[in-house]
């Protein structure tokens, strides 16, 4: 298995597999429930989540597309004020108010101190199960690892908590509002 760096000419690669991995995400799929909105808005919440990877050199693809990763420096922020407009013109009416606790509650999981954060890694639905999640992630740690820092991530789906457990990281809380699914803030202490 190759992972690559993901240049501008694999984004659209990269951000088509993380379309089909989080087609099926319990967070993704609340929030956007109807596949046309789903499908038509998604690859512009992924870009605004976490697209300045790209820029950055830290966005990572498995060989033929079947998986993508998309880690955050220290430093680096998605574009909150895109995602939360996205979010804003794509959720339905219900659920807006608790998209907002959402993200308030993420903000404060997130670490203060210098850190990476991934706050995107699927893998095709067709490929899972391959060990692609699994080398995407231990091709960004060892960024994390040369850095001596700790690593961030949030997971909706509780199958990929022992994936990340299996990489170091631990659950240190849960964020949720209403009717909306569990989302599991996920830490990973320097090595």
């Amino acid at each position: 298995m190759i992972i690559k760096t993901a240049l501008a000419p694999d984004q659209a690669g990269a951000i088509g597999v993380l379309t089909l991995a989080f087609g099926v995400d319990p967070m993704a799929r609340w929030s956007l429930p109807d596949p046309a909105k789903y499908l038509a808005a998604f690859s512009s919440i992924a870009k605004a989540f976490g697209g300045s990877a790209f820029e950055k050199g830290t966005a990572y693809i498995a060989n033929g597309s079947t998986g993508a990763a998309l880690w955050l420096p220290p430093g680096a922020k998605s574009d909150e004020e895109s995602l939360k407009r996205l979010f804003d013109e794509n959720t339905d009416d219900d659920i807006k108010a608790d998209m907002q606790v959402i993200f308030e509650q993420m903000e404060k999981f997130h670490p203060t101190e210098q850190h990476w954060y991934l706050p995107m890694i699927g893998v095709d639905p067709a490929h899972q199960g391959a060990g692609i999640g699994s080398a995407l992630l231990a091709e960004g740690l060892k960024a994390v690892d040369r850095d001596g820092l700790v690593a961030y991530l949030e997971s909706s789906n509780p199958r990929n908590i022992s994936l990340y457990q299996r990489h170091g990281f631990e659950v240190i809380g849960e964020i949720q509002s209403g009717s909306s699914p569990v989302l599991r803030p996920m830490l990973r202490k320097a090595r």
